[in-house]
């Protein structure tokens, strides 16, 4: 099933009693990323006094991770709602992180609540998004005169080769989107290739 991700990292300014609220969000697959991404950032506002984050991995229906820290403000005002606006987005593999500049008025704890999600609403308003196709996995076995037209028709459908081994006969992985499944089925007669499915 295709969904939306961040198609670049983006970033607006929320201001708030003079604290002022930069929400960047960017494309992040693995948690690994997600981290990469908060250290950019901190590393651009090196004197801001916190860098709240959220992020959803995966189909944004069925996340396959998803974590929250407010980085010192009080427990539930900073990484809860800014979740909470990625749960009702339907954007996938997404990091949000808002960091904070204090403008010396303190907003209390519903304030902050508000601050959050509102900066982290803004920025999804108006995010750039691309589709991100699944790709079902498959292992096509074939002759060594087939491997080349197998490795050109993947790419052509916007696939692609994960693996490759050779013995007897080539093996191929490769990773097709839905669109394209139907097409390899058909090849599998015409050409005598030997195609299965991989399991999750």
């Amino acid at each position: 099933m295709s969904y939306s991700i961040p198609a670049q990292r983006y970033e607006t300014l929320l201001e708030i009693k003079k604290s002022k609220f930069y929400a960047c969000a960017g494309f992040a697959q693995t948690r690994e990323d997600a981290m990469l991404m908060l250290d950019e950032v901190k590393a651009r506002y090196p004197d801001a006094r916190h860098h709240c984050w959220a992020y959803l991995l995966g189909h944004p229906e069925q996340p396959l991770s998803v974590a929250m820290s407010d980085d010192g403000e009080p427990s539930g005002t900073a990484g809860k709602p800014i979740l909470n606006v990625l749960q009702h987005k339907p954007v996938g593999n997404i990091m949000m992180i808002v960091t904070r500049y204090f403008g010396g008025i303190k907003l209390g704890a519903g304030g902050l609540v508000r601050a959050y999600s509102g900066a982290a609403q803004q920025t999804m308003e108006t995010l750039p998004v691309i589709t991100q196709v699944k790709l079902n996995d498959f292992t096509v076995i074939t002759d060594f005169a087939q491997e080349q037209f197998i490795r050109h028709w993947t790419e052509s459908v916007k696939g692609k080769v994960t693996d490759c081994t050779y013995s007897q006969a080539v093996t191929l992985t490769i990773a097709i989107p839905d669109s394209a499944v139907e097409a390899l089925r058909q090849y599998e007669g015409s050409l005598g290739l030997t195609v299965k499915a991989v399991e999750e």
